[in-house]
């Protein structure tokens, strides 16, 4: 998102399914600091491990806060089977950090609420615009194109298919 401004309109070069997961938590009590700071570290960590190995299936994340009380990730993966595998996998942060959040007492719980998300939309079924933006979102997980390589409307841009599908 800081990085430098490509002038003009693109979109993102995408192709086939697109795997959306979005998960964050939300700090339901500032003063219990000690149960809802490790949920946080934990989401930090687990991103830098995804990025440490590109085998695991992450494209793409941005991390984004709605509130001092709120923050979440916008993650792009290559498969909902990459997601799924990374997510069980024994050798993951993911695992353990999830058993230890189930482990916790009811009371320490109630300090940070934990969501998550998933959409698979199929291909034809999403489409990006970027003006005089530096690369982002969708684009900064799968690559950006011209405008022209999609279609300059929306329609034509959900429309696309890739010439494998």
């Amino acid at each position: 998102m800081f990085g430098r401004t490509i002038p003009g309109r693109t979109t993102a070069a995408a192709e086939g399914e697109v795997v959306v997961l979005l998960i964050g938590m939300r700090i339901n009590h500032f003063r219990g600091v000690h149960h809802w700071l490790p949920v946080f570290v934990a989401m930090l960590r687990m991103l830098r491990e995804l990025g440490r190995d590109e085998g695991r299936g992450l494209l793409g994340r941005t991390l984004l806060s709605g509130s001092p009380r709120s923050y979440w990730v916008v993650q792009y993966w290559e498969s909902k089977e990459k997601l799924y595998a990374y997510a069980s996998a024994p050798d993951a942060f993911h695992r353990r950090a999830w058993a230890i959040m189930n482990r916790k007492e009811k009371k320490s719980r109630q300090h940070v609420g934990l969501w998550h998300e998933t959409y698979v939309v199929p291909e034809g079924g999403y489409e990006a615009i970027y003006a005089d933006m530096p690369v982002h979102g969708l684009a900064g997980a799968t690559g950006v194109l011209p405008i022209e390589g999609r279609g300059r409307r929306a329609a034509d841009r959900l429309a696309h298919r890739s010439s494998a599908g």
